[in-house]
């Protein structure tokens, strides 16, 4: 229920043909918008049901396997529960079938990083390590070389996880990189999408000796400590406290900045110089991939860690340089759909940006972005140098009026608004000179003018790599 057109849907379906199933695809959406995932799935033998959803299909199948964009609430769900169907999704699926251990990553922010890296570090001591999840690659499909010894890297998001709290199912090892509001639109308070979250250890399991690592920053999950169900102490990682106080205020072991050394209690992991990806938020990054590979169990030796550090790169989307021009650098910021993503990239950036942000709604609060902007044009203004926002370029979206009122609370005054990226690109480029940046960090979703925040993306860098 629901292919998608991000791929979501493609593994599920072409593993339970895999195993024999009669298979009906069915989508709110028509053949045209579908059409790259129809193309994937080629001539396997299924059953579409596009543009609608029918009712005898639901009533009549065994098994419902949901997207996570399609609602707990939907009454197609009830109906099949009704007629006796079990619900799952691909990944309640990967639970039940994997032998391997899971480490699964959920958060607001950071969670992409942090798998990745997770899975560089364990990868030079464990070769076979899978990195899957909510990154665009199916974890079905590679059950096939996952045995009982392979460690499984997952990027877990809240609809997932709210699957696999219905079925009592969390990974072996679980982290929570921060939290902070986001898809308010889908969930009806901040309560709620915290709930969500937490089911990543709320199902652990004490026979397993199953571990959770926290963020000791965030006061929301710091506080979680208290809800853990297994008899191993929470480990931490941490960019603010040392280890002594995170001991004294929470227990157990952290891999924690001591100035400019990442440390693992007391054993050295590496230095600041030695990475390779920028910002505050990517500190705390590097510090909980270390606290996971140091928790998996046999743990991670220091020189593997120290070594897949310094050879991470970063992240496609994910303040991603994709070409300097005459002294201008364009960066790719798109998978940041909240405010606090911006926030953190406008913090990270030393030079004078001019911000591409706006878009699609998702009833989130643009005060704490506004005011971040603010301080980046008073800084230009001031002629201080450094990190300033030397103008803002907003995209047209549902979001972007609520974004241009809070601008205007803190008296922005966004150069224009335009329902085209390259148009917005290329004026962008009239307001540079050499040493600025240009960054599409939107702080909002992307649906309306683009399929979802990978296509803005790649809109972003096809337009870059056009201009002469």
């Amino acid at each position: 229920m629901g292919l998608g057109i991000s791929g979501g849907g493609l593994g599920v379906t072409r593993f339970l043909v895999e195993q024999g199933a009669e298979v009906t695809v069915t989508d709110l959406r028509d053949a045209t918008v579908l059409q790259p995932s129809l193309d994937e799935l080629g001539d396997l033998p299924v059953r579409y049901v596009l543009a609608h959803h029918r009712e005898e299909d639901f009533r009549s199948a065994d098994l419902v396997v949901r997207n996570p964009g399609v609602p707990r609430e939907s009454r197609y769900l009830a109906l099949a529960r009704e007629h006796g169907a079990q619900i799952e999704m691909e990944m309640t699926l990967f639970f039940r079938l994997c032998p391997g251990p899971i480490v699964g990553i959920t958060g607001t922010r950071g969670k992409t990083t942090t798998t990745l890296l997770t899975g560089a570090l364990l990868s030079r001591q464990y070769p076979e390590t899978v990195i899957a999840g909510n990154l665009r690659v199916s974890a079905l499909e590679q059950l096939p070389r996952i045995t009982a010894t392979t460690p499984v890297v997952l990027e877990l998001s809240s609809w997932q996880l709210e699957g696999l709290g219905e079925a009592g199912l969390s990974p072996a090892y679980a982290c929570v990189t921060n939290l902070s509001p986001d898809h308010l639109d889908r969930y009806g308070s901040m309560q709620e999408y915290a709930q969500a979250k937490k089911q990543i250890f709320l199902h652990q399991r004490p026979e397993r000796g199953d571990v959770v690592v926290l963020n000791a920053d965030d006061p929301i999950v710091s506080a979680w400590a208290n809800e853990i169900v297994t008899d191993e102490p929470p480990a931490w990682f941490s960019t603010k406290l040392d280890r002594r106080q995170i001991a004294a205020d929470v227990g157990g072991a952290a891999a924690w900045w001591d100035g400019e050394v990442l440390r693992w209690q007391d054993e050295r992991i590496c230095e600041r110089q030695d990475l390779q990806i920028a910002g505050e938020h990517n500190r705390a990054n590097v510090a909980a991939a270390v606290a996971l590979a140091k928790v998996f169990r046999p743990p991670v030796a220091n020189a593997a860690i120290r070594g897949a550090i310094r050879d991470f790169r970063g992240v496609a989307d994910r303040l991603e340089l994709v070409r300097a021009i005459d002294g201008v650098r364009f960066v790719n910021d798109t998978t940041a759909t909240a405010p606090a993503a911006t926030i953190a990239a406008l913090e990270t950036i030393a030079a004078p940006v001019v911000l591409l942000a706006g878009g699609a709604d998702k009833l989130l609060d643009f005060g704490a972005m506004a005011e971040t902007i603010a301080a980046g044009v008073r800084a230009w203004e001031a002629n201080q140098g450094g990190a300033s926002v030397k103008a803002v370029l907003l995209l047209a979206g549902t979001a972007t009026p609520r974004l241009a009122s809070a601008l205007a609370a803190e008296h922005v005054d966004p150069d224009a608004t335009f329902d085209s990226l390259e148009a917005a690109v290329d004026r962008a480029r009239e307001l540079t000179q050499p040493g600025d940046v240009v960054l599409l960090s939107p702080g909002c979703a992307s649906f309306g003018m683009f399929v979802n925040e990978f296509d803005r993306g790649e809109r972003f860098r096809q337009i870059v790599a056009a201009l002469r």
